[in-house]
């Protein structure tokens, strides 16, 4: 195993014994960057220079003693929607192709104050605003395992740059399934803490009422880590002593969240269910009597948000925007005050529904997405006996829990017949994300690193 290879909890130590060097980690990432972005297009700029100096005092800080704890001196990137002082944050957009961030986001500064090297800001699609990453003002993002096909989105500059070893892990933004679906097609674990745990403030906004900031990172006991830090702890404590399989009980959500799959993702995700049942883990059924409602809440919170706030540009540079995405936003539009309202009542009563089904349990378990990654520019797919758009697919089963605010995670559960990455997304209690990671370490034990 390379030093490319390991989870940053594994090289802490050795980054704090001095075995290793922020330098040498440093150069190794750039060195994936110069090999692997001109094919996967995941960094729209690359700080290598900047990189270099921070690591090199890194390094000096922890030679004289002043090592600040497990991310000091480590590589990582950020999306491009996160504002890192002094650096253009483009939002992957001609619409911002001038702007200059004057300051940190919270979260940034939080990091840096942790010691963490900044290697770039990773692509996206535009604002946030779509599932693939393919509309954007650089080009789409690749997905590492077949570069014909989608990354999945809109955080997938930052997933493609955590498995192929273009830094140790990438902060992205939530907002339908941002961070969860490039995991999951790409093969990385992707974390969407309880909503309001971290601050979203010096993030540019899709919608502030599902919006949330969060890692996508090769291990959840780095999750755990990356997760502290950004809540303000620069020297958190390692992911507890994972619970015994046999302690603990998930429910399956099988009404409309197992309808519609395709024929690899469902034999996949039922094999890994097969391997929770069988190393002791109890699985019970649960519903969510009115999922039939999620998208029609989804996009009547989602979509008129976004368009208020994109409002003055749209008015003035629509042309700016990239086809798809200014579409979106002339529908946001055209929802009525009333169906705001109603849908802020229809997210009460998903969030009411999802915690009856965690009732009694430690977390829900369900498929991250649908389908494996996509060809680019395919826009639908046949299930069965009925073709579905990809952009609603992929947001199916993720969606839900940005609008009932619970914390939920993807973790890698192996590949379908074709070598694609494949993602369990396990859902936890309000306000208890710490025990979500817990649990997501314990099943990952079970199932393995098999993105």
């Amino acid at each position: 195993m390379t030093m490319l290879d390991c989870a940053i909890t594994d090289l802490a130590a050795r980054l704090s014994s001095r075995g290793i060097s922020s330098v040498e980690m440093t150069d190794a990432c750039l060195t994936q960057i110069a090999r692997n972005n001109g094919r996967l297009n995941a960094f729209i700029t690359i700080l290598a220079d900047q990189a270099r100096a921070d690591a090199r005092r890194a390094d000096e800080e922890i030679a004289s003693g002043h090592y600040r704890g497990p991310l000091h001196g480590v590589p990582l990137s950020l999306k491009d929607l996160i504002d890192l002082a002094g650096v253009p944050t483009t939002a992957a957009s001609r619409v911002l192709e001038h702007h200059v961030a004057d300051a940190d986001a919270p979260i940034t500064a939080r990091l840096r104050t942790a010691g963490a090297v900044f290697l770039g800001k990773c692509n996206l699609h535009e604002f946030a605003f779509g599932t693939t990453s393919e509309d954007s003002a650089f080009g789409p993002v690749r997905n590492p395992w077949d570069p014909t096909r989608s990354a999945g989105g809109s955080s997938g500059g930052s997933a493609a740059a955590v498995v192929t070893g273009m830094g140790y892990a990438s902060i992205g933004t939530d907002t339908g399934g941002s961070i969860r679906i490039p995991a999951a097609v790409c093969g990385c674990v992707g974390l969407k803490p309880t909503s309001g745990e971290l601050p979203c403030e010096g993030i540019i906004p899709l919608s502030r009422t599902l919006d949330h900031v969060g890692p996508l990172t090769r291990t959840v006991a780095d999750a755990w880590l990356l997760f502290h830090v950004m809540t303000g702890i620069p020297n958190p404590p390692l992911l507890p002593v994972r619970r015994p399989a046999p302690s603990l009980r998930i429910g399956l959500l099988r009404p409309y969240f197992m309808d519609v799959l395709s024929d690899d993702v469902r034999e996949q995700f039922e094999l890994e269910l097969e391997r929770l049942a069988m190393a002791g883990v109890t699985v019970v059924e649960r519903a969510v009597p009115h999922a039939s409602d999620i998208a029609a809440v989804y996009l009547h919170l989602q979509l008129p948000e976004a368009s208020a706030y994109h409002a003055p540009v749209l008015q003035t540079r629509p042309e700016d925007y990239t086809p798809p995405v200014r579409l979106r936003l002339e529908m946001g539009r055209y929802v009525l005050a009333e169906d705001y309202s109603r849908a802020q009542v229809g997210a009460e009563v998903l969030r009411r529904e999802v915690d009856a089904a965690l009732d009694g349990l430690d977390g829900l378990v369900l498929p991250t997405v649908p389908i494996t990654a996509q060809p680019i520019g395919s826009t639908g797919l046949t299930i069965g006996d009925r073709s579905y758009p990809v952009r609603a697919l992929m947001l199916r089963l993720t969606q839900l829990f940005d609008i009932t605010g619970h914390p939920a995670i993807s973790v890698p559960c192996g590949r379908s017949r074709d070598n694609l990455p494949v993602g369990l997304q396990l859902v936890g209690r309000h306000g208890r994300t710490e025990d979500l990671l817990t649990l997501a370490a314990t099943c990952e034990d079970v199932i393995g690193q098999r993105g």
